[in-house]
């Protein structure tokens, strides 16, 4: 493969390989949570690694970028919708839920960008952008008031409600972070982001974290909390912000349709959970309406121009 091949194939391989890291995501942690370890803790032991290995790649790089104070604020707030309230929400949601809910709810995040921004009038309303957001409603709807009768799911109604919540909060954080990345530059404002959601998500994970009991956990657990921290949360963001680097936001946010696939595949292989018939009606109303969402920004795939409404990879 020559060079210019590779510079052309490698950002959409990386931001690929983040979408099937964060669907995998969604099994490895119904498998350890909360059965071995509290979702708070879980998010604590996240943010605590990949803060530490975003810093650790920070010392290699050779001209380091400085946020400047006008932005702080915004940053702050950006760790706090990006990476506390949206963790915490996630995984708390995703162990009372099921994986497949969960992979199918995180679409909603492009649907709430753009409601966002119809309100902030950033972006215009349009037919199909409509038609979108009532399908994808009714597909969230249709998921939230199924009654479900899963072994994998404690109390679903209220794990998709969390997941929801995190849908919004992250399509909060998009919005808020898109001028810093482009800016800075999507690694300075994810470290930094992480760094201060660390201290924020402290206070409400120390107890549940020093109260884990460590010696309970076995090979099979203690490889997929590796996956979670290290495969599913560092290389994923790594991979996202190459990506978003050579590639415009649609073209990066186009790979999140892919998550609920490999979710879905995993979660039915290895935990048994079923593809009901509310299930498939839910997927084709969900991304039948983000489709027609972006349908716009999807034609502009090769412009590197950025939108508004497609959300690159989420922080799962």
């Amino acid at each position: 493969m020559s060079v210019q091949n590779k510079s052309v194939v490698l950002p959409h391989l990386a931001v690929l390989s983040a979408n099937l890291l964060f669907g995998i995501n969604f099994s490895m942690v119904k498998l350890i949570s909360p059965s071995l370890i509290a979702p708070a803790a879980l998010n604590l032991v996240r943010v605590i690694v990949t803060s530490l290995l975003f810093w650790i790649l920070f010392l290699f790089q050779k001209n380091s970028v400085r946020i400047q104070k006008k932005d702080r604020t915004r940053l702050a707030l950006c760790a706090l919708f990006g990476v506390t309230i949206n963790q915490l929400f996630f995984i708390k949601g995703l162990t009372l839920s099921t994986p497949i809910h969960g992979a199918l709810l995180i679409l909603a995040t492009p649907v709430f960008i753009l409601l966002f921004s119809l309100l902030m009038r950033t972006e215009s309303f349009t037919r199909s952008k409509g038609i979108g957001l009532i399908l994808a409603i009714c597909g969230g709807i249709v998921l939230i008031r199924a009654r479900s009768d899963s072994a994998i799911g404690s109390n679903i109604f209220w794990g998709d409600i969390l997941i929801t919540i995190n849908a919004i909060s992250y399509a909060i954080y998009f919005l808020l972070a898109k001028p810093l990345i482009q800016e800075y530059g999507p690694l300075p404002v994810i470290r930094t982001a992480f760094s201060l959601g660390f201290l924020m998500m402290l206070p409400f994970c120390w107890t549940d974290f020093i109260n884990t009991k460590w010696t309970l956990f076995h090979i099979q657990s203690i490889a997929a909390l590796a996956f979670i921290v290290v495969g599913s949360t560092f290389f994923a963001y790594l991979f996202t912000a190459y990506g978003l680097h050579r590639l415009s936001p649609s073209a990066t946010g186009s790979y999140i349709y892919v998550q609920p696939v490999f979710s879905a595949a995993v979660s039915v292989l290895f935990l048994g959970e079923e593809p009901a018939l509310y299930k498939l009606l839910a997927a084709f109303l969900i991304f039948t309406g983000v489709f027609l969402i972006n349908r716009q920004q999807l034609k502009k795939l090769k412009k590197p121009e950025s939108d508004s409404v497609t959300a690159p990879s989420s922080l799962r």
